[in-house]
C-alpha cells in the first residue's frame, strides 16, 4: 500500500495524523531510535498463517509473538510465521518491513497485542522504510476493529 493511498483512507476518514519520515532502517528497534518513537508506541506488522490463513499481528517493537498464547487465543490449530515469499505480493507496493497493520483493507484480520492498546499514540511504517504515520490509537481501532488479545511478550 503506497503511503498516498493509506493518507487518502485516513483524510477520507478525517483522521489527524502525523508522517514521521526518518533515515532508513529496517528492525522495528532501529526504526524507533532513529525515528525517536518509544518502543512501546510503535508498532510492528507480522504477517502470520493461522490455520493457512494470512493474518497480521501488530504489537509494540519492543515485544514479540508468544504463539502459544496466539494460539490459545485464536483457537488455532496451526500458527506459522508467513514467509517473505508468502506475503509480499499480497502487499507490491511497500517495502519489506514497512507494512502498515490496516488488514481491514485487504480483507484480512488483524490482531493487535493488548499491550499497545495502553498507548494514547501508535506509530507504524506507512509503506517504506523511511515513513512511518503517527495517529491515536482510538482512531486507529476505529478504522481497523482488530481483535485485541494478549499475544505478546518483551524480548
Amino acid at each position: 500500500m503506497p503511503i498516498k493511498k493509506l493518507k487518502d483512507y485516513l483524510d477520507n476518514n478525517k483522521i489527524k495524523y502525523v508522517v514521521i519520515s526518518h533515515s532508513s532502517a529496517f528492525t522495528a528497534l532501529e526504526v524507533a531510535a532513529s525515528a525517536h518513537v518509544p518502543g512501546k508506541e510503535l508498532a510492528k506488522t507480522v504477517m502470520v498463517k493461522i490455520d493457512g490463513k494470512m493474518t497480521m499481528v501488530v504489537l509494540p517493537s519492543s515485544y514479540k509473538i508468544d504463539f502459544d498464547l496466539l494460539k490459545n487465543a485464536t483457537d488455532a490449530k496451526q500458527i506459522e510465521l508467513a514467509t517473505e515469499d508468502e506475503f509480499t505480493i499480497l502487499f507490491p507496493s511497500c517495502e519489506i518491513g514497512a507494512i502498515p497493520p490496516f488488514g481491514n483493507l485487504f480483507n484480512m484480520n488483524v490482531y493487535v497485542a493488548e499491550t499497545l492498546t495502553k498507548s494514547e499514540q501508535i506509530t507504524f511504517a506507512a509503506g517504506l522504510t523511511s515513513e512511518l504515520i503517527k495517529l491515536s490509537y482510538q482512531d486507529f481501532e476505529k478504522l481497523v476493529k482488530p481483535t485485541v488479545i494478549k499475544i505478546s511478550v518483551p524480548f
